[in-house]
């Protein structure tokens, strides 16, 4: 399986329905994009990234501490 979004093709699994085999939510080890396996793929389209885009994004800094 590939990632919908980058094409990477180590994915993770990080959840399954309580009910076996009704789906799973996959994770993509490099984008961080997730999605359910009852999607359709085509969904992630709007969101494609290449691996030069994605090494090239911006860093979110961090949210500060709260202060007490």
């Amino acid at each position: 399986m590939k990632c919908p979004r980058c094409e990477f093709d180590q994915i993770s699994t990080i959840a399954k329905s309580p009910q076996a085999g009704v789906w799973e939510v996959y994770q993509c080890d490099q984008c961080f994009y997730s999605w359910r396996s009852t999607e359709d793929p085509k969904v992630a389209d709007v969101f494609k990234l290449t691996k030069e885009q994605i090494d090239n994004l911006q860093v979110i800094p961090p949210v500060p501490p709260l202060e007490v």
